[in-house]
């Protein structure tokens, strides 16, 4: 999964999971949060066409070598 489609969401790492084990109260949930709904979705429409377009390019790029290859 890459950052673009993953930074809404907490990233636990092993530490953080043992230490869930204690937390029995739910206090040591963090999440990146955004200043509005307005804004978060801002975000992620952006992280959305920034993917779609980082896809495109990797086409693009893999169409032209394929066409290079072909016409030698």
């Amino acid at each position: 999964m890459s950052a673009l489609s993953s930074f809404l969401f907490a990233n636990p790492s092993l530490i953080d999971g043992a230490g869930r084990l204690l937390d029995f109260w739910g206090t040591y949930d963090a999440y990146n949060i955004s200043r509005s709904p307005a804004e978060a979705d801002a975000k992620a429409l952006y992280a959305d066409w920034r993917s779609v377009g980082e896809d495109l390019l990797i086409a693009l790029n893999q169409v032209q070598t394929q066409s290079r290859e072909q016409a030698l």
